[in-house]
This record gives structure tokens, C-alpha cells and sequence, in this order.
């Protein structure tokens, strides 16, 4: 096997945490000696052992010597664990080769030069990109404070996100379907607005056995949402946040009651203020959100800048209606020139639908 194989290696076992890390970045680690791998881990869970310090635990022999393939620069500072540059150096390892370097003010460089004044050889920006796409969410959060945003639809052929009449279930097929439950189980958050709360009355909460759910998050301008909805009455087993402008003191108290948290973040038109409330979301620690709002939400997230990727499923059929409502409402723009623009990463088939995946903000 060869170096690429080994930093692969750790690329993969990185993925195994996703879902569960937040808001820590995913990492795996592999460490060889003599061709062999003798030790291998991942960071499988905010506050528990780091990918490096996971691999150590599992030696099969000394690591004296050898080297360790880690997708991210490690941690060489005290947090939930102690830093990782000090395992590595007390086991003696001979090399360390890095994919990614990490944006955190605490580590930043830091970590590879802690280890250099041990001795040990240090390589980075190893496959640096194939490393790098284990986290976006992680880079833009922790220089930003604020949540990466996720915008997903289903939508017709046409265009079409419900029919005329508004009905919604199913566009898409049970596969696409079932794919929508792991990207909720992936990111922090979801965020819809009260129209689909009260066309839907949907849970949003993930529906497969070992998934974790996200947290709720509801844009509730004039705090309209029905104390009997599914949301309110499952909301001490989901946590939820409600966002509005204006807080009725009696209803704020009773929907508090149900385990709900109010935020009040009025903007200057009535509305919810979106960019303090991902400011806000962020220092609760919500790195992500999937975006699963109507129009009109969307239409908001968009034009602020807030929308980081779209993930845009197309069913193969046709609704047809004018009046039929679409994945961005809103004012809508004037020229095509002034369109929010989005780079293609790439096109995948699920099940009869397909899935087209849209860089944005960039």
C-alpha cells in the first residue's frame, strides 16, 4: 500500500463519524509501521476520544517509529480531551502526514510545529483536497461562528414543490425519501418556516433506528404556531427553537411550558432578524442546518447570502399551475443577471429521481 492508500484509509474512517461529531470536524487516523497498519481510529463522538488518541488506544504493537496518517492537523491544546500532539509524541511516533490544516486560532499550524520541536517529521496538505471535503461545515463554522446552511427541495420537473391545491406527499420516490432521513441525521439543525408547519404539520426528526435527530428550529414571525401541532407536542423529546419577531408573554409561556425555547429577534420589516438568528444558533453550537423551508423562507435565506450548498431533488413528473408553488418565491429578480448564482458538484440518480447538488455563496 502506498501513501495515498493510508491517508484514504483514515478519509474513510473519518466518515464513520458524520452525524455524530458536531460541532468538531469529522477525522480519521491511521498509524503504519514496517507496511503494516497497527493502529487505526476516528473521531466518533463530540467529547470523546479524537481520532489520533482512538488510534493510539488500538495498537497492536509500539508505535515507536512508525507513522500516522491524520485527515486534519491535530489538536495540540487542552479542551473536552487533552491535545493529541502529545500522544503522538510520547508514543514515539517517527512521522506524522497531514491532509488537512485547521482554521481553529488553537491549533492552526500550532500543532505541526509543536511536533517539528519534538523531532518528528511532519508532511502536510497530503491529498489536502480529498481531506478538506470531509469538512466544509467544520471550516466555515469555527471561522464564522455561524451555522453552514444545507437548502434541500423536492421538486417536480417542472418546478413544482406542491400542486395547485398544495398537496405535497410524495414528489419524490421512497428512496430519495429515505436519503433525506440520513441528511437530517448528518447536520445539527432544520429549519423550516410556520407555512409548512401548518400546511404539513410535519416532526422533522429522523426516522431510522441509531439515527440522531436535529435540532428544530421553526421561523415563526407572530409566533402562530398551534400548541396542539406535532411539533409543540413532541417537543420535550425533540429539542426545538422557535424563532419570531413578537412574543404574545401567555403563549411564549405555555409553548416554554412544552419545552419549546422562544427566540424574540425582530428584523426592521416584522419579520425574523436570519442573520441574528444565525448568529445566535451558532453560540448554541449548531454548526449546520438543513434548510427544508417553503418558498418564502427560502426565498429569505437566499438573498442574505446564508445558503451554503442546495441539494435539489427532481421527480419525473409534471404538475402544471401557475398558482403551484416552487422551491424560491419571493419578489423574484429582474434580470438574469442579478440571478443567486450556483456551481454544480455533481448529479446522482436515487431510485427514478435525481439528485443535483449545487455549490452557493461562493
Amino acid at each position: 500500500m502506498t501513501d495515498q492508500d493510508y491517508m484514504r484509509r483514515a478519509i474513510s474512517l473519518a466518515e464513520r463519524g458524520r452525524g455524530w461529531t458536531s460541532p468538531n470536524p469529522l477525522v480519521g487516523a491511521v498509524i503504519v509501521k514496517d507496511g503494516r497498519i497497527i493502529g487505526e481510529g476516528y473521531h466518533e463522538k463530540c467529547g470523546e476520544l479524537h481520532a489520533e488518541r482512538n488510534a493510539i488506544a488500538s495498537l497492536t504493537e509500539p508505535a515507536e517509529g512508525a507513522t500516522i496518517y491524520v485527515t486534519l492537523e491535530p489538536c495540540c491544546h487542552y479542551g473536552k480531551t487533552p491535545p493529541c500532539t502529545e500522544a503522538i509524541i510520547e508514543n514515539k511516533i517517527g512521522r506524522v502526514v497531514i491532509g488537512s490544516r485547521d482554521p481553529n486560532p488553537k491549533v492552526a499550524g500550532k500543532g505541526a510545529k509543536q511536533l517539528r520541536e519534538a523531532g518528528i517529521v511532519v508532511e502536510e496538505d497530503f491529498l489536502r483536497d480529498e481531506c478538506d471535503r470531509l469538512n466544509p461545515i467544520f471550516f466555515h463554522y469555527i471561522t464564522t461562528k455561524m451555522p453552514y446552511v444545507i437548502l434541500k427541495y423536492a421538486m417536480t420537473a417542472d418546478g413544482k414543490i406542491a400542486t395547485k391545491t398544495g398537496a405535497s406527499k410524495w414528489i419524490t420516490g421512497e428512496e430519495a425519501r429515505a436519503l433525506v432521513q440520513r441528511m437530517r441525521h448528518n447536520y445539527r439543525g432544520i429549519m423550516v418556516g410556520i407555512g409548512t408547519v401548518l400546511a404539513d404539520d410535519p416532526m422533522l426528526n429522523v426516522r431510522f433506528e441509531g439515527g440522531r435527530s436535529p435540532v428544530r428550529i421553526i421561523c415563526d414571525s407572530r409566533l402562530s404556531i398551534p400548541e396542539d401541532c406535532a411539533i409543540a407536542n413532541s417537543a420535550h423529546e425533540y429539542e426545538t427553537i422557535i424563532a419570531c419577531a413578537a412574543a404574545q408573554p401567555e403563549k411564549r409561556k405555555r409553548l416554554e411550558a412544552l419545552g419549546i425555547e422562544v427566540l424574540e429577534l425582530p428584523g426592521e420589516d416584522g419579520s425574523v432578524d436570519l442573520q441574528a438568528l444565525m448568529r445566535a444558533l451558532g453560540e448554541k453550537e449548531i454548526d449546520s442546518i438543513l434548510l427544508e423551508g417553503g418558498g418564502t423562507l427560502n426565498d429569505s435565506m437566499l438573498r442574505l447570502g446564508l445558503v451554503h450548498e442546495v441539494k435539489a431533488f427532481v421527480a419525473p413528473k409534471l404538475f402544471g399551475g401557475a398558482g403551484a408553488k416552487t422551491p424560491v418565491e419571493g419578489s423574484g429578480i429582474v434580470l438574469p443577471e442579478q440571478a443567486v448564482k450556483l456551481s454544480l458538484e455533481q448529479v446522482m440518480t436515487v431510485g427514478e429521481d435525481l439528485l443535483i447538488e449545487y455549490k452557493a455563496g461562493e
